[in-house]
């Protein structure tokens, strides 16, 4: 007997894309998973519930409420539908093996492949490969943010002992790209205790377990002291959290280090550079992709 279940999709604004993310996860209890329509550039947030549990009348009042407070906060949401379609988990399947290619990252691509598991791309001399099959609620690397931060870990590699800290994982991408880019020790944190499941069974595939251990970990609840600190702190957050909380990140940072932060839109992006300045970092990289804004300070 073929799996289904059910997909509740709802198509926003680049900008108002946390905001939705943030009332959808707090409604389902599940982090959705977000893909880019290519020609209207609108992003559709998902989450995947099991077919036996179909979305209440509570639930869709719930998020109407939450998008008009998101529209009184000022954020443009656009003619947004909320949609329940029924799939087979072959259809899903299907679907992302259309959507997700294969991400080179580095000098003319050699430096690190991401992959799905159903490619079979052969890695270049000296490349390191993380094969990453997509989780019902949980990223690849296609999205923008990733994107930044992978090249990051690719670029302030040196030869030689260097750390890394994730927080806020997700599906474990960056911490495993870590690890097979030579990074030691790697430590990965979620809040959300399926992002850390779906993380540590990513990290088994990659076979990293030996040094790679993702735990579940609040952002808010970091000592602002920390007695281990990292070469590389990457945070793909809300904007939010990443204002509320830099102390906290930047407590983690070797005196030498950088601090790779991503999740932010553009217009967001200057509070955060104010917070994380306000600490005494300052900004040394910074790279636009659409509707986002990433940063690396040191």
């Amino acid at each position: 007997m073929k799996t289904a279940f059910r997909q509740v999709a709802l198509a926003t604004t680049p900008e108002a894309e946390a905001a939705v993310g943030e009332l959808m996860h707090a409604v389902f209890g599940i982090a959705p998973s977000v893909f880019t329509h290519p020609e209207l550039r609108a992003p559709v947030l998902s989450v995947y519930l099991d077919e036996k549990n179909s979305i209440t009348e509570s639930q869709r009042q719930t998020i109407a409420e939450g998008m008009a407070r998101i529209e009184d906060c000022g954020l443009a949401i656009g003619d947004w539908k909320l949609e329940v379609k029924r799939l087979r988990r072959e259809d899903w399947v299907d679907s992302w093996k259309r959507h997700f290619q294969p991400i080179r990252i580095g000098g003319k691509g050699k430096k690190l492949l991401v992959r799905p598991s159903w490619r079979k791309d052969k890695a270049a001399p000296g490349q390191a490969v993380v094969v990453l099959d997509p989780g019902l609620s949980f990223g690849t690397g296609q999205h923008a943010t990733t994107k930044f931060c992978l090249r990051q870990l690719v670029t302030q590699r040196r030869s030689g002992a260097q750390s890394l800290f994730d927080v806020g994982t997700g599906s474990g991408i960056l911490a495993i790209a870590g690890v097979k880019l030579g990074y030691r020790p790697v430590k990965a944190i979620d809040y959300d205790s399926e992002a850390i499941r779906v993380a540590r069974a990513n990290a088994k595939r990659n076979r990293v377990t030996q040094h790679l251990e993702p735990n579940v970990g609040d952002v808010t609840k970091l000592s602002p002291r920390a007695r281990v600190k990292y070469d590389v702190v990457c945070a793909n957050l809300y904007y939010d959290l990443l204002t509320a909380n830099a102390h906290r990140l930047i407590a983690r940072v070797k005196p030498e280090g950088v601090l790779v932060l991503a999740g932010i839109l553009d217009k967001q992006f200057a509070e955060v550079q104010v917070a994380v300045e306000g600490q005494g970092m300052v900004l040394k990289k910074t790279t636009r992709q659409g509707e986002w804004r990433s940063g690396v300070f040191g």
